[in-house]
């Protein structure tokens, strides 16, 4: 039995001493890590040599950007349905830098802006086989079953009886509605799949860890990203929209874009500054600085180890600055508004000792930036101000509803697509800047309300899930990225979970939160199994 000096000695080093491992497991898992080395290895050889050869016959008989898209394609799409969870990670990396790579290498090439999906598509198919062939559900948790499934027969409903009207009278030649419908039905719960995905492939708390600690690690380097991207334009190395006249002084453009990102605004004589990061437009990016908001929270207030805390703090300070300098009132209004409700709902006010610091910092950090940066911060307040005066939000959003209500045609709405941007290639759409307005637009009132069923059981069952949990950390980072899901679920303010960065983090850290419990009950396994361990020496 240990003596009690030896039990505050290992209470003070902090986990017990882990079971011994014999020579023959040992051994056995050398053997195991040296046979997935070699197929991953082999894996990498074929497909990237694959996709070498097309690449280099596509050189030949087409553009550079092709035969660079084309073999990069290939070696992408076959790696990630060989290991999914790899395409998963290479997924939520990528995205990010989309944009960047989309307009700096593709040269706005569509091929490129599908890139993502080349991670994604291969990756989901690689896991919904596996659920197959293990006989684990592919829909997760069982909640959201009944309501994905009204939600998308309502949908196909929708996509045949009014699309498929449409596809045999076309309001207007050349349109294409069923392909429109498809388009928006993507839009719509595209991404969904990922709450799957996410839940499989974060195994253990050290994955947890590790997916909280890169969310951290892509916010800080597309903040310093940005933060460069404006040192540019107000330094002169680039010139933005100045020299511009007419309507081009204060409209994004491709052409005025600048290290990294596509179509950017920048006419600072006009009091008009609009700049995309590392995405392909400014109100991406604005959402993207949203979301981080919530994930450098997370680890800042959340994460066990006192280094990666301070690297959480470094990140809540970058988004601060970025929504400072990038233009968007949306970020300079939500950031803060989403740390403050942060603060509160998960709790971490309470930790005074540990918030003031924070707080004070944050500031001190904000206070430079606006002593530096007095024009842009004063023209974004009064953008903002004079924004709300003109159209209130909560008058904004009635009017939204109202418009919709009356503009949709019939009990099943005008058509998956019809108010969707990525589908204006099939046809005419039409602008709705608030998102359940577009769904009541798009899909009627009852396929609006379906819609609100699934993101409620989705809030209230990851609600339960992450309440759920004992670890104390773990259940810090649940109810950071529960309140970002419930803040997404009933934001009807312009329409994030139609697009890239939200369209993607909403349904991946839903899926974390779902697993939470899971990992919980694992790592209490393992302290338990520690402890009996060290109590029966």
């Amino acid at each position: 039995m240990p003596t009690q000096k030896s039990k505050k000695k290992s209470k003070k080093k902090g986990k017990p001493a882990a079971p011994p491992i014999s020579k023959k497991e040992l051994a056995a898992r050398k053997r195991q890590r040296a046979k997935q080395i070699q197929q991953a290895i082999g894996a990498l050889v074929t497909y990237g040599g694959l996709g070498l050869v097309i690449g280099i016959t596509l050189y030949f008989v087409a553009e550079p950007k092709i035969a660079l898209a084309g073999g990069g394609g290939v070696a992408v799409l076959g790696l990630s349905f060989k290991y999914p969870m790899l395409g998963l990670w290479g997924f939520m990396i990528y995205m990010p830098f989309a944009g960047t790579v989309t307009y700096w290498v593709g040269g706005g090439s569509p091929i490129f802006q599908l890139a993502k999906d080349g991670f994604f598509i291969p990756a989901i198919i690689g896991i919904g086989m596996w659920c197959k062939q293990t006989g684990n559900p592919f829909i997760i948790p069982k909640a959201v079953k009944n309501p994905l499934y009204i939600l998308l027969g309502f949908c196909l409903i929708t996509l045949l009886l009014v699309n498929g009207s449409q596809q045999l009278n076309p309001p207007r030649p050349g349109d294409k509605p069923i392909l429109m419908g498809i388009l928006g039905l993507k839009a719509l719960i595209g991404y969904l799949p990922l709450i799957t995905g996410a839940y499989y492939k974060l195994k253990t708390k050290k994955e947890l860890l590790l997916a909280a600690r890169l969310t951290v690690i892509l916010a800080i380097t597309c903040c310093l990203l940005g933060i460069v991207q404006y040192q540019y334009l107000s330094s002169g190395k680039c010139n933005g929209t100045r020299g511009k006249t007419g309507d081009e002084l204060f409209r994004a453009s491709l052409e005025a874009k600048c290290l990294v990102g596509g179509a950017l605004l920048f006419s600072p004589d006009q009091g008009t500054i609009r700049l995309p990061g590392t995405f392909v437009a400014p109100w991406q990016w604005g959402w993207f600085l949203i979301s981080n908001a919530a994930f450098t929270f997370a680890v800042a207030f959340s994460d066990p180890s006192p280094l990666w805390r301070i690297g959480g703090l470094f990140g809540m300070a970058v988004v601060f600055v970025n929504a400072a300098i990038s233009g968007q009132r949306i970020a300079l209004a939500l950031v803060p508004t989403v740390t403050v409700i942060l603060l509160v709902l998960t709790g971490q006010i309470a930790n005074l000792k540990k918030f003031l610091p924070i707080g004070i910092g944050l500031g001190v950090l904000l206070g430079g930036v606006i002593v530096s940066n007095p024009a842009v911060v004063q023209e974004r307040i009064d953008s903002f101000v004079g924004r709300w005066n003109a159209s209130p939000p909560t008058a904004f959003i009635s009017q939204q509803f109202e418009e919709s209500s009356h503009g949709q045609d019939g009990f099943f709405g005008s058509g998956l697509g019809r108010a969707t941007n990525s589908a204006r290639a099939f046809g005419k759409t039409r602008l709705i800047e608030t998102y359940y307005p577009k769904l009541i637009y798009e899909i009627g009132p009852i396929g609006t309300i379906a819609m609100l069923l699934l993101v409620t059981v989705i809030t209230a069952t990851g609600f339960k899930a992450y309440r759920s949990v004992k670890d104390k950390s773990i259940r810090s980072y649940g109810a950071s990225y529960w309140v970002f899901v419930l803040i997404i679920s009933y934001n009807t303010y312009y329409y994030p979970l139609d697009v890239d960065p939200v369209a993607v983090y909403y349904w991946y850290f839903a899926g974390v939160v779902f697993r939470l419990p899971a990992i919980d009950k694992q790592e209490q396994a393992r302290i338990k199994a520690e402890e009996e361990m060290e109590n029966s020496k």
